[in-house]
């Protein structure tokens, strides 16, 4: 009798539905992320909680090991390792894959905290980096060491796989990026006792912990994995370049910070590049920008580094995108690459403004025809359309800024190179230019000297590196794909380039000299979308030649940037209708080979440099170059 309910109650559990688990034992796993939220400072720990200090950045997500480091099979491009090398000591890792860091998208910010150090150098670099490759249009690489050119493929141990970042490296007011340590080395020191800021006399500065800096040397390392020989000093722009770009960089990154964009707006009448805010009685300070603001707040816009310049006894940030009008009439005997790279990046923040202010009048228009009144602020939908703008702009000369790299020269870089591969970039990109910013990045320049030696004219035209003349094919290339080149596709790659330059005349057309070899640095095909929205491939080359120094001769280094283009195709392989469009050449040989020679070797006359010395020698030393910050 007592069995019998137990066979029905048996039988009618078989018939009840199953838990999804036990139907599908084989069901969907859950969706890998593809974003990481990660929470850092917007700023540095200076300004506290106040106006978006503290932020969120959403990184790309990888499966990570703690420090955090690659997991196996994951390799990423940086990694923290957080080892104090004055102590000998290793700081207890954090692993942003642990439940409790997730459940909080990350440490809460801390400056006591070395693992929410660890946390924010990784995730400021991871969001530089992947700034640069959308800008770009391709993955982001380190150094490699310089190889023959029909050198073994492969990883030699002079490259630079994955960057590591040491947030507590030294205990020194310094921060920099190594080749030598292959990574990125933040130091921390005590603020100064007499006039330490917002600081604490004697308090602990952790240099990990301002955006600006860890910025700033991301883009150093960068900059040196896209462009390897612009960190040798061959005139006095190369030091002066890598350090305004690497400000530049940082300096646009503020104008995404959204809270204290607004406040800026609002405080300003909508005047950015006012040096300084108010509350209440708005004055312009435009047309004095340069002077000491006095006891009013400092616009952070527009500083770098704020918390690390108080610290050292300033009265501000570090460096600033404005500052007293100079121009290179003015510092033509100085070359301290700081001082002379403020002056580009008050060129770049010239045109900036420019355009800025120009799209900002329209708004103006539009809420005064709707019976805005006249007055000092500026009402609230009024500073969202005006937030919207600087953010939309700032962006666009980020991207114009980085797009450039691909037009200059391989070598021996000046601010003339720059401005016009700017202007050829932008030609590529936006041929109509509504809003005529190519007009305004020549203005801004024009203003400073800023002026290439070998252009035209002082005109659009004029100023963009000309267009290779006729269809001349380079056959035989391989597309790759959106993340690079394989390497059997980098071989093919490199055959089907040299077959071009030893063909014909093409010596001649790329400006190389006959007797001296030649290298690839570097070649990266990239996909872009233009202005008008058409899909674009090119292939960007580096041809590097090296000319042997002497007993009394110092070596030369020559070469030519190539861009090989091709519109409306689509799918991957080899393609015919591939054509060279640029040969941006610093020649060896002609009139510009030696006119340059000679000013190189007068430049190094005047450094001390003996004849005959590696050219790679002349690297920047960047622990040097930044301890005297």
């Amino acid at each position: 009798m007592t069995k019998k309910p137990a066979k029905k109650k048996a039988a009618k559990a078989a018939r009840a539905p199953k838990p999804a688990a036990a139907t599908a034992p084989n069901a969907m796993p859950l969706a890998r992320p593809a974003r990481r939220p990660l929470r850092v400072f917007a700023f540095d720990p200076s300004r506290g909680r106040l106006l978006g200090n503290e932020m969120q950045l959403h990184v790309r997500y990888r499966k990570l090991g703690p420090g955090p480091t690659e997991l196996a099979g994951e390799r990423d491009q940086i990694a923290v390792i957080d080892y104090n090398a004055a102590l000998g000591h290793y700081y207890r890792p954090v692993d942003l894959d642990d439940p409790f860091v997730l459940v909080g998208n990350g440490i809460a910010p801390s400056e006591t905290d070395p693992r929410f150090h660890q946390q924010m150098v990784y995730a400021v670099a991871s969001d530089t980096i992947e700034q640069f490759e959308t800008a770009l249009g391709r993955r982001i690489h380190w150094r490699r060491a310089e190889r023959p050119r029909n050198a073994e493929w492969g990883w030699k141990p002079d490259d630079i796989q994955t960057l590591g970042l040491y947030p507590h490296a030294m205990p020194q007011a310094n921060a920099f990026y190594s080749p030598e340590a292959h990574g990125i080395l933040f130091g921390y020191f005590q603020a100064n006792h007499d006039q330490p800021g917002h600081n604490l006399p004697g308090q602990t500065i952790f240099t990990c912990l301002s955006h600006d800096i860890i910025v700033h040397e991301t883009t150093h390392a960068i900059l040196d994995g896209l462009r390897s020989h612009f960190l040798e000093q061959t005139n006095p722009d190369v030091a002066a370049f890598h350090e305004a770009f690497a400000d530049l960089v940082a300096l646009f990154r503020h104008f995404t910070h959204r809270e204290v964009l607004l406040d800026a707006i609002q405080r300003t009448g909508g005047r950015l590049y006012s040096s300084a805010l108010k509350g209440e009685g708005l004055a312009d300070q435009a047309a004095q920008s340069w002077l000491a603001a006095g006891d009013l707040d400092r616009n952070p816009l527009i500083e770098l580094a704020a918390q690390f310049g108080e610290a050292r006894g300033m009265h501000g940030g570090l460096r600033s995108a404005i500052g007293k009008p100079k121009t290179m009439k003015e510092l033509r005997d100085t070359s301290e690459c700081h001082e002379r790279g403020s002056i580009l990046v008050a060129a770049v923040f010239d045109a900036f403004f420019t355009v800025y202010i120009q799209r900002a009048a329209r708004h103006f228009r539009i809420y005064r025809s709707a019976g805005g009144r006249e007055r000092e602020d500026v009402s609230a939908p009024l500073a969202d359309a005006l937030c919207d703008e600087a953010t939309r702009t700032a962006m666009q000369f980020f991207r114009s800024c980085v797009r450039a790299l691909d037009y200059l020269p391989p070598v021996d870089v000046t601010f003339g190179d720059f401005l016009r591969a700017v202007m050829t970039s932008e030609k590529d990109f936006d041929p109509a230019d509504k809003d005529n910013i190519r007009d305004a990045w020549m203005q801004a320049f024009r203003r400073r000297a800023i002026l290439p030696d070998d252009a035209d004219s002082f005109s659009s035209a004029g100023l963009a590196w000309p267009v290779v003349g006729g269809e001349i094919p380079v056959p035989g290339l391989p597309f790759g794909g959106p993340l690079g080149l394989s390497w059997k596709e980098q071989r093919s790659t490199a055959d089907a380039l040299t077959a071009f330059i030893e063909k014909d005349d093409h010596k001649r057309l790329l400006q190389l000299d006959p007797k001296v070899e030649y290298r690839f640095p570097s070649f990266h095909p990239l996909y872009r979308i233009d202005r008008a929205g058409s899909i674009r491939w090119d292939l960007m080359v580096e041809v590097v030649q090296t000319k042997k120094g002497g007993k009394d001769l110092y070596p030369k280094r020559g070469g030519t940037t190539m861009i090989v283009s091709t519109h409306g195709t689509s799918g991957w392989g080899h393609r015919d209708n591939v054509f060279l469009r640029y040969a941006i050449a610093k020649p060896l040989t002609g009139p510009k080979g030696a006119a340059r020679s000679r000013q190189q070797d007068k430049f190094l006359q005047e450094q001390g440099i003996a004849p005959g010395t590696d050219p790679s020698s002349l690297r920047i030393n960047f622990g040097l170059v930044h301890s005297e910050d």
